[in-house]
Order: C-alpha cells, then sequence, then structure tokens
C-alpha cells in the first residue's frame, strides 16, 4: 500500500510530505495507482522548483522506489510560498481523489505539527 503523508503548521500550510510504499495493483510496468502517484508527485516537486522558484528539500530511494519525502524550507515565503501551497493542496487534492477510487492501494493522512 502507499501511504502519503502531509504535515501542515498552525497556520494551516503544508511544511512538506512523504509518500511511502508501493501499490501493487497491477504487475510490474502495470501498476496504474504507482503511475499515477509517480506522476503528480514529482510532477509537483519539479513545478516547486520551476514555477516556485526554489528547491525543496528532496529524499527519494530511486535504487528501491517506494520513499519520496519532500519539505519545504523555512526560508521560502511571499509569492513563492503561496505558489508552493497552491502546488502542494493540487497534489493533496489529486491523491485523495486517486483514494476515492483505489482506496485499497493508497492511503492519504494529513497531521498538524
Amino acid at each position: 500500500m502507499i501511504k502519503a503523508h502531509f504535515v501542515v503548521n498552525a497556520d494551516s500550510q503544508i511544511i512538506s510530505f512523504q509518500i511511502t510504499g508501493h501499490a501493487d495493483s497491477g504487475p510490474y510496468g502495470s501498476d496504474i495507482v504507482c503511475a499515477a502517484v509517480s506522476a503528480v508527485s514529482i510532477g509537483t516537486i519539479n513545478s516547486l522548483q520551476k514555477l516556485a522558484g526554489f528547491e525543496p528539500v528532496v529524499e527519494a530511494d530511486n535504487l528501491n522506489g517506494g520513499l519520496l519525502n519532500c519539505q519545504i524550507p523555512a526560508t521560502v515565503e511571499g509569492q513563492a510560498l503561496a505558489t508552493a501551497q497552491i502546488l502542494l493542496q493540487n497534489l493533496q487534492l489529486t491523491l485523495q481523489d486517486i483514494t476515492e477510487q483505489y482506496g485499497q492501494y493508497i492511503h492519504v493522512q494529513t497531521t498538524r505539527k
């Protein structure tokens, strides 16, 4: 199962997310849940870099897969932070939408820091 965990601060801003696990919803190369989660999460990180204009702190297990951590640096503010929040909320909503149809393969959780 894929587990997506979002952390929000006291201002309800998403400050990090972690995605772990494997969906195992189909054979390797045909797992649509894994493909969808990978596409939207990597796309979000790329958009943070290109559209919000900063480098998020990213940790990924490129060898085995199944792990992606992304943290927004505390120094990000202003328009960059506003853009980041739109992108991160979009990721969160997209993963929740995937959960509605494929809930046996993915779980999304949010905690307040």
